[in-house]
């Protein structure tokens, strides 16, 4: 299939620079030939043959695609939008919508018949996360997580909605957990000589307040909100992998290296990625993968933002925990 699709394209691409170059001849050239214009005519050409094989490559692109499988990223910290980053316009992790719009898009792409999810991620926010494994579950084709570094927390929560999960040897998988933090400030406040005052209409709308220790009716409270999105990742984890819940629990949250998961049945199989793409083709019925990445349009200065997250990652910052603002708590897997 994808020796037969290449033929297509070179033979449009071909068609295509022959045309260029007949009309370049017969604008350029044959009706130059009784003008004194020379080496500009043949300068003409050239442009517009060159037009022509550029014009002619993407229509061969979009007539006879040269992928048979989709691969879709998650490649920074999971939020709803991307937030918003110390870089201007760049935002702090990666955007829930935007990438389940691409497994969607992909799922729409008839050349696309299998999905890869790539996953190098620490976690991010509870919805957002479960929002992206929903759509990885509705893809109609075989689908691999791929954990190429880290699949943690909510990382691995949408690694729960792929036929498989494939990761490194070294690959960090896991964090089964949920994270809810704040940061109190109390003395800070009275060092400063800052006096919090209550307005609130419900016991628990300011829970948990930034300005305030918590009484232990709210430290309840939000412990409560922490339960139970951990109680809908384990459910989710134990239906996804077909094992007991209480096996789950007694991970405590901790994350393997890949061979350490899978022996305890997180992952299915540990390896280079070559291996997982040949099993990958066996089920989609290819000799090989041709994979294409499925990613949002970029500017300039958002695809600056993300090289500097990248390098900053690789320096250890970019950390799994998220503290609380003022806003409200912050829930994240």
């Amino acid at each position: 299939m994808v020796e037969a699709s290449s033929v297509g394209r070179l033979g449009i691409v071909l068609l295509g620079t022959v045309l260029a170059a007949a009309v370049g001849l017969g604008l350029f050239w044959a009706v130059p030939a009784y003008t004194p214009l020379g080496v500009p005519a043949v300068l003409l050409v050239v442009v517009t043959t060159l037009v022509g094989v550029f014009l002619a490559g993407r229509a061969a692109g979009s007539v006879f695609p040269g992928y048979n499988t989709a691969e879709v990223e998650v490649g920074d910290v999971i939020t709803r939008d991307g937030g918003a980053g110390p870089l201007p316009g760049g935002p702090v992790g990666v955007s829930a919508d935007d990438i389940v719009e691409q497994i969607e898009r992909a799922d729409a792409d008839d050349s696309a018949q299998a999905l890869v999810v790539k996953l190098n991620t620490p976690g991010g926010q509870v919805v957002p996360s479960d929002d992206i494994r929903r759509a990885a579950a509705d893809f109609d084709g075989p689908t691999v997580a791929y954990a190429e570094d880290t699949a943690a927390s909510g990382g691995y929560w949408i690694a729960c909605g792929c036929d498989e999960i494939h990761a490194r040897e070294a690959s960090i998988v896991g964090s089964i957990g949920v994270n809810g933090t704040q940061l109190g400030r109390t003395d800070l406040a009275e060092k400063i000589g800052l006096d919090y005052r209550r307005f609130v209409a419900g016991e628990y709308k300011d829970t948990p307040a930034p300005w305030r220790e918590l009484d232990d009716d709210e430290v309840d409270y939000f412990q409560g909100l922490i339960d139970a999105s951990y109680d809908q990742f384990v459910e989710t984890v134990a239906e996804s992998r077909e094992l007991d819940e209480t096996a789950i629990r007694d991970t405590e949250a901790r994350v393997y290296l890949g061979r350490e998961a899978a022996e305890a049945d997180l992952v299915d199989t540990v390896g280079p990625r070559e291996e997982m793409e040949a099993r990958l083709a066996d089920r989609v019925g290819v000799d090989e993968l041709a994979v294409e990445a499925f990613e949002p349009e970029r500017g300039i200065q958002e695809k600056i933002g993300s090289s500097a997250r990248a390098v900053a990652r690789s320096f250890g910052a970019g950390v799994a925990s998220v503290v609380a603002g003022d806003d409200g708590p912050n829930i994240r897997v």
